[in-house]
């Protein structure tokens, strides 16, 4: 949900780069988990506010700038079932993230590697022989089946997105 990239001031706050669509989502949790994969520790956010185009945090345990340092790099993350409910026709990007990605016509065009937001709509970026493009919108998008693991589209193997 997002990564520790610096130590803030000197009171152990940290400055954080959010991957969630707003600035202040992460502030909705009061339990966090840092780390990377494989190792990970829980902490108590204690407080937070958005400072231009990051968050900052204050989290318990963390009471110096060296302490803050240590966190330096590590992942964001919160349990799956704190999440919000969805509608059936919604998904977190983190469910989308590698789907294989499937034409019309059965042509593989590879794996959603992330998603971009260009504010109106998001877009899937697949990598395959080449990374493509593709509007995550109804016009394009067919159908998302998360058991399969494979979203089919609406997109020729040669179209490019200008």
């Amino acid at each position: 949900m997002g990564r520790i990239v610096a130590p803030y001031a000197v009171k152990g706050w940290v400055r954080i780069h959010p991957f969630t669509e707003y600035l202040d989502s992460l502030l909705d949790y009061d339990v966090w988990w840092l780390g990377k994969p494989g190792a990970w520790r829980e902490f108590r956010m204690v407080d937070g506010k958005v400072h231009g185009q990051y968050l900052l945090a204050e989290l318990d345990g963390v009471g110096d700038r060296t302490a803050a340092e240590a966190l330096q790099g590590l992942e964001i993350a919160v349990k799956r079932d704190e999440f919000p409910e969805i509608e059936a026709d919604e998904y977190y990007w983190d469910d989308l993230i590698g789907l294989e990605v499937v034409n019309a016509e059965g042509v593989v065009l590879g794996k959603v590697q992330g998603l971009l937001e260009t504010g109106a709509h998001d877009v899937l970026k697949v990598m395959g022989e080449r990374e493509r493009l593709i509007p995550f919108v109804e016009a394009y998008v067919r159908e998302v089946d998360k058991a399969a693991r494979r979203i089919q589209v609406d997109w020729g193997a040669d179209w490019d997105l200008d």
